[in-house]
């Protein structure tokens, strides 16, 4: 009895620098999903999400237009509903996450690099979920899940390396 893991990433870069740190991308975030907790894994299902590899420049301009702030951004989550109810077939949403953030200080080391991205990917996917975090108690039930999550992955992922 094989157990399938339904999460799939489309994976998007419009920025060539993703690739000198993450070569395949696509990959790289099916692992990550993979190393969820089983909780996160939605087996049996079939649970779609797009991921845009983004940088300030274009961040920014999705920032102004959807959210009104003229700033650049870590991420930006797009839920298609706000209360997920998940059905076999499910589209979560849109994530972007900016290259320019995740490559601060520009000398740290790749691994560095990776699981920052991971970090902020699970922040984001969490939102795709409905998570949110306006209120404190909200906030602190968010960090406690991504955390969970973040360790989870980290355990399984030396081979992101």
């Amino acid at each position: 009895h094989t157990i399938i893991i339904m999460i799939n990433v489309d994976v998007l870069s419009e920025d060539n620098n993703w690739s000198k740190k993450i070569r395949k991308k696509k990959d790289f975030f099916c692992k990550v999903c993979k190393a969820f907790p089983k909780k996160y894994q939605f087996i049996n299902k079939k649970i779609f999400l797009t991921l845009l590899l983004s940088n300030n420049n274009n961040i920014k301009k999705l920032n102004k237009q959807f959210r009104n702030k003229n700033k650049p951004t870590d991420i930006l989550s797009f839920p298609i509903n706000k209360k997920n109810k998940l059905k076999n077939n499910s589209y979560l949403g849109d994530i972007i996450i900016s290259f320019n953030y995740m490559d601060k200080p520009k000398k740290q080391k790749v691994k560095i690099f990776k699981h920052k991205v991971i970090k902020t990917f699970i922040h984001g996917f969490l939102h795709l979920l409905g998570f949110d975090h306006l209120a404190f108690k909200d906030y602190k039930k968010m960090l406690k899940e991504e955390e969970k999550i973040y360790q989870s992955v980290i355990k399984k992922v030396n081979y992101l390396e």
